[in-house]
Protein backbone atom coordinates (compact mmCIF):
# COMPACT_ATOMS: atom_id res chain seq x y z
CA UNK A 1 0.00 0.00 0.00
CA UNK A 2 1.44 3.93 -0.93
CA UNK A 3 0.83 7.04 0.71
CA UNK A 4 1.09 9.22 -2.13
CA UNK A 5 1.44 12.81 -1.13
CA UNK A 6 0.74 15.90 -3.56
CA UNK A 7 2.07 18.82 -0.97
CA UNK A 8 0.75 22.25 -0.64
CA UNK A 9 1.54 24.75 -3.64
CA UNK A 10 3.36 21.55 -5.60
CA UNK A 11 2.76 19.69 -8.93
CA UNK A 12 5.27 16.86 -7.18
CA UNK A 13 4.29 14.16 -5.28
CA UNK A 14 5.95 11.82 -3.09
CA UNK A 15 5.49 8.73 -1.33
CA UNK A 16 5.73 7.83 2.46
CA UNK A 17 6.02 4.31 3.32
CA UNK A 18 3.04 2.48 4.73
CA UNK A 19 5.20 2.24 8.35
CA UNK A 20 4.04 5.58 8.65
CA UNK A 21 0.49 5.46 8.78
CA UNK A 22 -1.11 5.40 12.53
CA UNK A 23 -4.81 3.93 11.92
CA UNK A 24 -5.08 3.22 16.26
CA UNK A 25 -5.02 6.77 17.11
CA UNK A 26 -2.04 5.72 19.21
CA UNK A 27 -0.38 8.06 21.52
CA UNK A 28 2.79 9.47 19.00
CA UNK A 29 6.42 9.52 20.59
CA UNK A 30 8.84 12.23 19.25
CA UNK A 31 12.39 10.17 17.89
CA UNK A 32 14.96 11.86 19.85
CA UNK A 33 16.57 13.25 16.76
CA UNK A 34 13.60 15.92 16.42
CA UNK A 35 13.34 19.13 18.59
CA UNK A 36 10.36 20.20 16.42
CA UNK A 37 7.51 18.55 14.79
CA UNK A 38 5.46 20.05 11.54
CA UNK A 39 2.20 19.03 10.52
CA UNK A 40 -0.16 19.54 8.03
CA UNK A 41 -4.08 18.95 7.16
CA UNK A 42 -4.95 16.71 4.50
CA UNK A 43 -7.83 15.42 2.65
CA UNK A 44 -7.56 11.93 1.24
CA UNK A 45 -8.83 9.56 -1.01
CA UNK A 46 -8.57 5.67 -1.48
CA UNK A 47 -7.78 4.17 -4.19
CA UNK A 48 -10.68 1.91 -6.12
CA UNK A 49 -9.13 0.59 -9.56
CA UNK A 50 -5.64 0.53 -10.60
CA UNK A 51 -4.51 2.64 -13.05
CA UNK A 52 -1.59 4.76 -14.12
CA UNK A 53 -1.68 8.43 -16.38
CA UNK A 54 -5.19 8.53 -15.67
CA UNK A 55 -7.08 11.45 -16.84
CA UNK A 56 -9.22 14.05 -15.60
CA UNK A 57 -12.30 12.82 -17.58
CA UNK A 58 -11.97 9.31 -15.97
CA UNK A 59 -10.71 9.99 -12.53
CA UNK A 60 -13.40 9.76 -10.43
CA UNK A 61 -13.78 6.31 -11.39
CA UNK A 62 -10.11 5.49 -9.06
CA UNK A 63 -11.18 6.43 -5.87
CA UNK A 64 -14.49 5.27 -3.89
CA UNK A 65 -14.40 7.23 -0.81
CA UNK A 66 -12.85 9.88 0.89
CA UNK A 67 -11.71 11.73 4.19
CA UNK A 68 -9.43 13.76 6.50
CA UNK A 69 -6.48 13.71 8.45
CA UNK A 70 -2.87 15.27 9.34
CA UNK A 71 0.56 14.67 7.95
CA UNK A 72 3.36 14.71 11.02
CA UNK A 73 6.92 15.70 9.84
CA UNK A 74 9.64 15.42 12.40
CA UNK A 75 11.66 18.09 10.56
CA UNK A 76 11.70 19.91 7.11
CA UNK A 77 13.53 17.89 4.91
CA UNK A 78 10.81 15.98 3.62
CA UNK A 79 12.64 12.57 2.36
CA UNK A 80 13.81 12.17 6.11
CA UNK A 81 10.64 14.13 8.15
CA UNK A 82 8.14 11.99 6.36
CA UNK A 83 9.67 8.64 6.78
CA UNK A 84 9.04 8.28 10.59
CA UNK A 85 6.86 5.50 11.67
CA UNK A 86 3.33 6.35 12.20
CA UNK A 87 3.70 10.11 10.99
CA UNK A 88 0.60 9.76 8.64
CA UNK A 89 -2.76 10.15 10.65
CA UNK A 90 -5.07 8.95 8.12
CA UNK A 91 -8.36 7.74 9.21
CA UNK A 92 -9.59 5.25 6.95
CA UNK A 93 -11.52 7.02 4.30
CA UNK A 94 -15.29 5.80 4.83
CA UNK A 95 -17.34 8.99 3.11
CA UNK A 96 -18.41 9.06 -0.30
CA UNK A 97 -17.19 11.43 -2.47
CA UNK A 98 -19.90 13.35 -2.16
CA UNK A 99 -18.75 14.55 1.00
CA UNK A 100 -16.79 17.27 -0.40
CA UNK A 101 -19.93 18.43 -2.16
CA UNK A 102 -21.60 18.92 1.12
CA UNK A 103 -21.45 23.06 1.85
CA UNK A 104 -21.84 22.08 5.84
CA UNK A 105 -18.69 19.86 5.98
CA UNK A 106 -15.96 21.15 7.52
CA UNK A 107 -12.30 19.52 9.11
CA UNK A 108 -11.59 21.23 12.53
CA UNK A 109 -7.93 20.25 13.91
CA UNK A 110 -6.95 21.19 17.67
CA UNK A 111 -4.36 21.11 20.24
CA UNK A 112 -4.75 21.39 23.39
CA UNK A 113 -8.24 22.08 22.78
CA UNK A 114 -7.67 25.10 20.64
CA UNK A 115 -8.11 25.14 17.22
CA UNK A 116 -5.23 25.01 14.75
CA UNK A 117 -7.07 24.95 11.49
CA UNK A 118 -10.61 24.81 10.21
CA UNK A 119 -11.35 23.91 6.77
CA UNK A 120 -14.61 24.21 5.32
CA UNK A 121 -14.79 24.10 1.42
CA UNK A 122 -12.84 21.02 0.80
CA UNK A 123 -12.23 20.44 -2.83
CA UNK A 124 -12.91 17.29 -4.19
CA UNK A 125 -10.94 18.69 -7.30
CA UNK A 126 -7.91 19.11 -5.35
CA UNK A 127 -8.55 15.36 -4.55
CA UNK A 128 -8.93 14.37 -8.22
CA UNK A 129 -5.56 16.78 -9.62
CA UNK A 130 -3.45 14.74 -6.68
CA UNK A 131 -4.69 11.19 -8.21
CA UNK A 132 -3.62 12.23 -11.80
CA UNK A 133 -0.84 14.28 -11.05
CA UNK A 134 0.39 11.26 -8.93
CA UNK A 135 -0.11 8.46 -11.47
CA UNK A 136 1.78 10.27 -13.93
CA UNK A 137 5.00 8.54 -12.28
CA UNK A 138 3.56 6.09 -9.68
CA UNK A 139 1.36 2.86 -10.96
CA UNK A 140 -1.93 3.39 -8.16
CA UNK A 141 -2.92 -0.07 -6.73
CA UNK A 142 -5.99 -1.10 -5.30
CA UNK A 143 -6.07 0.76 -1.41
CA UNK A 144 -3.22 3.28 -1.80
CA UNK A 145 -4.41 6.33 -0.47
CA UNK A 146 -3.93 9.72 -2.20
CA UNK A 147 -3.16 12.78 0.32
CA UNK A 148 -3.66 16.03 -0.86
CA UNK A 149 -2.35 19.00 1.89
CA UNK A 150 -5.06 21.69 2.51
CA UNK A 151 -2.07 23.89 3.89
CA UNK A 152 1.89 24.56 4.51
CA UNK A 153 3.81 22.82 6.71
CA UNK A 154 3.55 24.39 10.14
CA UNK A 155 5.07 23.78 13.57
CA UNK A 156 2.59 22.04 15.66
CA UNK A 157 5.12 21.33 19.31
CA UNK A 158 8.65 21.62 20.22
CA UNK A 159 10.58 19.39 22.72
CA UNK A 160 10.25 22.08 25.38
CA UNK A 161 6.39 22.21 25.29
CA UNK A 162 6.07 18.36 26.71
CA UNK A 163 3.15 16.71 25.97
CA UNK A 164 0.28 17.81 23.22
CA UNK A 165 -3.11 16.70 23.07
CA UNK A 166 -3.89 16.62 18.97
CA UNK A 167 -7.73 16.16 17.96
CA UNK A 168 -9.38 16.51 14.64
CA UNK A 169 -12.82 16.35 13.65
CA UNK A 170 -14.67 15.95 10.12
CA UNK A 171 -18.06 17.44 10.67
CA UNK A 172 -18.84 17.27 13.87
CA UNK A 173 -17.45 13.49 14.47
CA UNK A 174 -14.08 12.92 16.07
CA UNK A 175 -11.54 10.98 14.08
CA UNK A 176 -8.31 11.87 15.60
CA UNK A 177 -7.73 12.06 19.16
CA UNK A 178 -3.74 11.49 20.55
CA UNK A 179 -1.14 13.23 22.48
CA UNK A 180 2.07 14.01 21.16
CA UNK A 181 4.82 13.05 23.53
CA UNK A 182 8.55 14.17 23.46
Amino acid sequence: MNIIVKPYGSDICYCRPDTTWERENKDFYVPECAETLFWTPVILARVSKAGKCVGKKFVSRYYDTVGCGILLYIGQDIAFASCADHTSLLPTPSSAPELFDDEDTFFEVMKNGITLSRSEDLQKEDLENAICKASELTTLRIGDFIVSELGPMQILARREDGKQELTAVLSGNEIININILF
